[in-house]
């Protein structure tokens, strides 16, 4: 029987087949580096293991050159999530990958709901509004992104991806400390940030309106460490979206 070739075996995973699927778990050969737009958007298990570089090169990079379109990396991310299971922030490549296949249910695909609700969505005036406070997202006074950031962003993706027809707005908020005008522009930067983020993960730039509201929409006092620390936040809404869609 001809083995499948990595763009079939991407074609059954996006089309989530009744039969399972067989995947190669080698962990023979060179190393494998990756490269392209897709790699962010990798499970960190998938992205910073070995293994884990081999299974998505041997799976799911369709033309063999280790360019990884967001794509295919979401195509990756769904399967390994199938594969793992329950088992998925300690698996074992070392065991599982010496087998040169797997039998296992096929992804399901779709968005994860309880990581929606996770966000904690709220019924704003133009939509489902979610709010990240800044130490989340980003060092102090800086637009660049932490480590962890996109995985933080990575459910929110998911769902922008599935539902192609939803538009975003990504607002940047700061505390009062410094002037009006550097707040206004570090929190147009931080929204811009995030909304570069999804965009890495394949979802598509024009879906987004972007805006640095500086020190002039606060949440809480400006005259204390709390109140500042719930202001320098990003909110994201989800525009003409019920907050009540991602509850229960």
């Amino acid at each position: 029987m001809m083995r499948a070739t990595p763009l079939l075996l991407i074609a059954a995973t996006l089309a989530a087949p009744a039969t399972a699927q067989r995947w190669d778990l080698r962990g023979d050969g060179p190393p494998v580096r990756l490269a392209g737009r897709g790699v962010p958007v990798l499970l960190p298990e998938l992205r910073n293991h070995p293994r884990g570089r081999a299974f998505v090169a041997r799976n799911f990079d369709a033309n063999g050159d280790r360019l990884i379109s967001p794509r295919e990396a979401d195509a990756a991310n769904r399967a390994f999530i199938e594969l793992a299971g329950a088992d998925r922030g300690g698996f074992d490549w070392d065991r599982r990958g010496l087998a040169p296949g797997d039998r296992v249910a096929p992804p399901r695909g779709g968005w994860d709901r309880a990581a929606m609700r996770g966000y904690g969505f709220r019924q704003g005036r133009e939509g489902a509004v979610m709010t990240m406070q800044d130490e989340v997202l980003f060092r102090t006074d800086s637009a660049d992104l932490r480590p962890g950031a996109l995985d933080r962003l990575r459910p929110l993706a998911a769902y922008l991806r599935d539902n192609p027809g939803v538009r975003v707005l990504i607002a940047g908020h700061t505390d009062s400390r410094g002037t009006a005008a550097h707040n206004k522009a570090l929190s147009l930067r931080r929204a811009d940030s995030v909304r570069a983020a999804f965009d890495a993960m394949g979802v598509t730039r024009a879906r987004f309106r972007v805006e640095g509201r500086g020190e002039a929409q606060p949440i809480a006092p400006n005259t204390n460490a709390a109140g500042m620390r719930q202001n320098r936040r990003v909110e994201v809404t989800l525009l003409g979206q019920r907050a009540d869609a991602f509850r229960g």
